[in-house]
Parts: C-alpha cells; sequence; structure tokens
C-alpha cells in the first residue's frame, strides 16, 4: 500500500460526488462545484451523486451536463421534494432510503471526490473511508478543500492519528487538492490500495 496506483486516472470510469445541497453559500463553493462536474465530464467521467438539482450538487451537475457528460443520480423517494431532484440527469433512481442510496452510489465507483458538504456529506465520506479502511472498497478518494473548508476536519484526522486511533497508514486513504483542476491527477497519484488493508485496520503498537 505505499506503491502508487497502477492504474491512471483514464481508467476511472465511474467517480461518486459528494456534495451540499445548500442554497445559502459563498459563490466560491458554487464556482468550485460547477467547475468540477464539468472537468470530469470533459474528461469522459461518468458521474454518480445524490441526485440533487440545487446547491453544490445542482452545480456540479449542471456543469457535467453543460459539457455533455453522464450525470446518474441516486435519491430517497422522501427527499426528493427536499432537495429538488434534479430533472436533465442522465439516469434517476429512487430508492427507499439513505442506507441503499450510499450503497448504490458506491458499488460501481472507481473514485470518489468529495465537495464541501454538511452532516449528510460527512456520513458519506466517513462511510466510504471506513470501506476502504476494511479493504472493502479501495478507490482513491479526494477531498476538494475550497477555501480551506476542510482545514479542521483535516487537522482533527491527524489528531486522531497522533491519538493511535487510526494508523499513519490511514492518512495514505484521502487525497487533498485545493482546487478541481487538480483532481484528475490526485486521481491518478492516488497510493495504491486493496484488500490487504484489513490486517492494518485494527491499530495496535506495531502498525500506530
Amino acid at each position: 500500500m505505499t506503491k502508487k496506483n497502477l492504474l491512471d486516472s483514464h481508467h476511472v470510469k465511474m467517480v461518486t460526488v459528494y456534495a451540499s445541497s445548500s442554497a445559502a453559500l459563498k459563490p466560491v463553493y458554487y464556482d468550485a462545484a460547477r467547475r468540477l462536474g464539468e472537468i470530469l465530464a470533459l474528461a469522459g467521467k461518468s458521474i454518480i451523486y445524490g441526485a440533487g438539482g440545487g446547491g453544490l450538487m445542482g452545480e456540479m451537475a449542471n456543469g457535467a451536463l453543460s459539457r455533455n457528460g453522464k450525470v446518474y443520480g441516486v435519491v430517497p423517494g422522501f427527499l426528493q421534494d427536499l432537495e429538488l431532484t434534479h430533472r436533465g440527469l442522465t439516469g434517476l433512481q429512487v430508492v427507499g432510503d439513505m442506507r441503499m442510496r450510499k450503497h448504490l452510489m458506491l458499488q460501481d465507483s472507481d473514485a470518489i471526490v468529495t465537495l464541501p458538504g454538511g452532516s449528510g456529506t460527512y456520513e458519506e465520506l466517513f462511510e466510504a473511508l471506513t470501506m476502504k479502511r476494511l479493504g472493502q472498497w479501495v478507490g482513491p478518494v479526494i477531498i476538494v478543500n475550497t477555501a480551506g473548508f476542510y482545514d479542521r476536519l483535516l487537522e482533527f484526522l491527524g489528531h486522531s492519528v497522533d491519538e493511535c486511533f487510526m494508523g499513519s497508514r490511514h492518512l495514505k486513504m484521502w487525497s487533498v487538492v485545493d482546487e478541481p483542476e487538480q483532481v484528475l491527477e490526485a486521481i491518478e497519484n492516488a497510493q495504491a490500495w486493496n484488500g490487504d488493508a484489513l490486517q492494518y485496520a485494527n491499530v495496535t503498537a506495531a502498525n500506530a
């Protein structure tokens, strides 16, 4: 797990994007979300996300669709109105609950990109990291740290390692970029990861 990923970004076909549905953010966040969608679409990546038509979710989807990208959404039925489900997606799947939404967004994904968000975005990101820590899902995880949004979270994750709640190798489960334009390179340079991660999932004195 110390080597770089042997597959370049061209082998990543489906990208999961986690992002906020908030309609009350600063323009810098919406701009970055739209650029991410455009960049992924122009690179030929299909996108799967939470199907929102507003907030960063909507801007990202609109950016991708404006460049003829393929964008698939997954939404629980009870959230269709609250999150203003996007009506122009390549495909939309309505499911019964949040657990199924998260499962479907991840099961065929080759990589994850996380934009700024709230508790739902954090939950999605941490579930993916937990799956990666256990070797159950092993793709690149890229955090887009727009305007330093995730600085405190990243500091806390470092603190978790310092206190041995995670091992130092777990810091390699994700990569951080400041701008969407850096995402494809980050995917290509992501550290290799595989099912062997399970043997390092539990922190001990030997592997802390």
